[in-house]
């Protein structure tokens, strides 16, 4: 089975190209990714089959054989830190909570800041 690394792939386009071990650009459609992948990392190693299509060759029956290091798993924010964000942001929903069961919405900077907080919380958890 031939192999070759990710060139580009685009999640928005659904497709993008594979150059196999020869040099060859090989079209990659969103729909030959593995069962559960929706989108691959230029630099990951594929194994594929070939056929010829309209387009070209086109990469079918797609295997990952070696994915790139993910930044984001070494840029986590450390866990003990992230469980004192946490509990900090519940002392403050709280707070607001508190508030609006008296009609009190945050004020512009105190919903801003607390979005802010909420977001960077969810981008960590994510990584």
């Amino acid at each position: 089975m031939p192999t070759g690394r990710v060139k580009w792939f685009s999640l928005e386009k659904g497709f993008g190209f594979i150059a196999n071990d020869e040099g060859e650009d090989v079209y990659l459609a969103a729909s030959s990714l593995p069962t559960g992948i929706s989108t691959v990392k230029p630099g990951t190693k594929l194994e594929f089959s070939v056929a010829d299509s309209r387009k070209g060759p086109q990469a079918m029956s797609v295997h990952i054989v070696d994915a790139p290091p993910s930044l984001a798993e070494n840029s986590r924010v450390n866990p003990d830190d992230l469980a004192a964000m946490i509990e900090d942001t519940i002392k403050i929903l709280d707070r607001v909570g508190n508030g609006l069961r008296h009609g009190r919405h945050p004020a512009g900077p105190e919903a801003e800041r607390l979005g802010r907080v909420l977001r960077g919380i969810a981008s960590a958890l994510e990584a």
